[in-house]
């Protein structure tokens, strides 16, 4: 029970839509990646499909990322209603004469929204079509420019930092203008040649090499997730009709 009559106390509810905003912004930022990797130029994911669903009326090979689209959709509607609910906050006196009144009109739009939103998210995170071969192409795409700094750390203990670092630029720089991999242009120096043949060069030219921590972060972010997944039937983790 609160201390005090709560009438005029609104900080609770507008604390709860404030939260659905800031849920659904996340929600945003995941269905954002989903639609930009989906797009033919990268094509390194895409939504679960079913017949007809993401089609086009005039162009049958479309298949729309029509979930992270309504992820999309309402994230900005549930961040509308934030400002309207905190605008609410300003009551008057100990009992209200108006401003309390858009609060039921933000509140339930805001969870079903965000219901919708969560179902989505759902929806594409575990039926995602992931494209590994495709993703590598794409790493490969520079020839190994990609990984310039790999290199020059490698490099870096065996020339020097500094020789290292304007080595690997003027490769880089001949890689572009002639269209060759990153490793052939550091074969072309001597210092390098002598120290790494053309099978280290590969190897430190290899996107694949230089992955960092990623494995501990997706590691410490399923251990994470674990126990609210074990929590969650599959029954509330289907798409939404919308």
């Amino acid at each position: 029970m609160p201390p005090l009559p709560w009438h005029v106390r609104r900080e609770g509810l507008a604390e709860a839509v404030s939260f659905l905003g800031l849920l659904c912004g996340s929600l945003g930022k995941f269905a954002t990646d989903i639609i930009l990797l989906a797009q033919t130029e990268l094509a390194e994911v895409a939504e679960p499909h079913a017949p007809g669903r993401g089609s086009s009326s005039t162009m049958p090979q479309k298949r729309n990322p029509i979930a992270a689209e309504y992820v999309l959709a309402a994230m900005r509607a549930v961040q509308a209603l934030v400002p309207l609910m905190q605008g609410a906050m300003a009551q008057d006196f100990e009992r209200a004469t108006g401003p309390w009144q858009a609060e039921p009109l933000a509140l339930p739009q805001a969870f079903v929204l965000t219901h919708g939103a969560v179902r989505h998210a759902l929806f594409i995170a575990e039926g995602m079509v992931v494209d590994p071969a495709r993703m590598r192409e794409n790493l490969d795409a520079t020839g190994g420019l990609i990984v310039a700094e790999a290199v020059m750390m490698g490099l870096a203990p065996l020339i020097g930092r500094e020789a290292a670092h304007h080595a690997v630029q003027v490769a880089c720089d001949r890689a572009r203008a002639e269209k060759i991999p990153l490793a052939k242009a550091l074969a072309a120096f001597p210092d390098i040649a002598a120290r790494l043949d053309g099978a280290a060069l590969e190897k430190l030219t290899d996107p694949a090499n230089y992955l960092g921590s990623s494995d501990d972060f997706i590691a410490r972010v399923l251990a994470d997730a674990a126990p609210l997944l074990a929590g969650t039937s599959a029954g509330d983790r289907e798409p939404a009709h919308t």
